[in-house]
């Protein structure tokens, strides 16, 4: 990459930014959306429920701790393609062992930086998420044929995801010290952070493929299923819907997170819907409907369950309600079964990066086996 190598941000309404390539030149398309956590940009990259989105930072500055080998989410860098606006020059951490940029280019990972930033993230704000793609180098092309392109690409309703971040087969975290329960996660883009969080309980934690069965939850003798976070439209996952019903029938302790939310929400017979530019950050408040007590929570979602903040509701399992909600917009961050030990949260409790907040929930799912025991 040269250093003033011209690229562009175009939106499917035809608005174009530009600005500089920043990691690999090239071409690159996905879902425009925005994170306003101010820290935390490695974990944000390698995180699967960014599968398929270009990331616009409203950060400022990106990249002045580098990049290290610690702090992954997962295996490799997940979003289509990253925005921002002044990236370090040299990063300064002792932990850094590479700039953020020579991440992005070794990864192939299409990047733009220069861009006004603030102005891209009230503009999304405004007309909602969108279709878009970042063009540099020898792809720059003309207006009309960037807009062209970024309108031919595919949207994210309706989108099935997961499929590409689950794990092929079957892995174990053991529980750090003596082990007092065995968890099966159903891997729909799971964190590397949240089986760390439940070893740190006692849980043994397997980490399962989404296509598993109950059958293959049970073999595992799994004292409870935890539905994680990932990417797509949850309309997409009838397969995970009906496991989570089979689970709820013979009253498996369940606690699901983020797309988890979602699933448990379909089981319990809610509908799910896209969100105007979704909820990406570390610092979204969250109202408890029981307590009044606020969270400040880390998320990442473009859709929501179906709802009205405290809400209870009958379902085919007994009553349930909306256990907590959006202080910014009402949406539902929260659902809990009244008869029956399951609950879910729209939020990320590991929080990798991000307020601890949260971090009792991973309590309450062992409260709940301990109690169903």
């Amino acid at each position: 990459m040269t250093a003033h190598t011209p690229a562009a941000l175009v939106l499917e309404d035809g608005r174009i930014f530009r600005g500089e390539a920043y990691g690999a030149e090239g071409s690159t398309l996905g879902e425009v959306v925005f994170s306003t956590g101010m820290t935390g940009y490695q974990e944000t990259l390698t995180d699967p429920s960014y599968h398929r989105q270009i990331v616009v930072q409203t950060a400022p500055q990106i990249g002045n701790t580098g990049w290290n080998d610690e702090d992954d989410e997962s295996a490799r860098i997940w979003v289509a393609g990253y925005a921002v606006r002044d990236p370090a020059r040299v990063p300064s951490n002792w932990r850094s062992l590479r700039p953020l940029d020579e991440e992005l280019r070794r990864q192939g990972i299409v990047g733009i930086s220069g861009l006004d930033t603030r102005t891209v993230t009230r503009h999304v704000r405004e007309h909602g998420a969108m279709r878009g793609g970042i063009f540099s180098g020898h792809d720059l092309r003309s207006d009309e044929e960037m807009v062209e392109k970024v309108v031919a690409s595919a949207g994210m309703v309706g989108a099935d995801l997961a499929g590409d971040v689950t794990t092929a087969e079957p892995y174990v975290v053991p529980a750090v010290g003596e082990k007092r329960f065995t968890v099966a996660a159903l891997d729909l883009g799971i964190k590397s952070n949240t089986p760390r969080m439940m070893a740190q309980r006692g849980i043994e934690v397997h980490v399962m493929p989404l296509a598993s069965t109950l059958e293959e939850v049970l073999s595992v003798g799994a004292d409870g299923l935890f539905l994680s976070n990932g990417p797509g439209d949850p309309a997409t996952t009838d397969q995970q819907v009906e496991l989570t019903r089979q689970a709820l029938d013979r009253k498996l302790p369940l606690f699901g997170i983020c797309f988890g939310n979602q699933i448990l929400g379909r089981a319990l017979g809610r509908g799910t819907y896209k969100l105007r530019y979704g909820h990406r950050g570390i610092n979204i408040p969250v109202i408890d409907a029981e307590t009044g007590r606020v969270a400040i929570t880390a998320q990442n979602h473009g859709f929501a369950v179906e709802g009205e903040p405290g809400e209870r509701f009958d379902t085919e399992f007994g009553r349930a309600m909306v256990s907590h909600h959006c202080a910014n917009d009402g949406a539902v961050e929260g659902l809990r079964l009244l008869d029956g030990p399951a609950f879910s949260v729209q939020y990320h409790p590991e929080a990798a990066a991000g307020p601890h907040d949260a971090a009792p929930l991973f309590d309450q799912f062992v409260d709940m086996m301990s109690e169903a025991r």
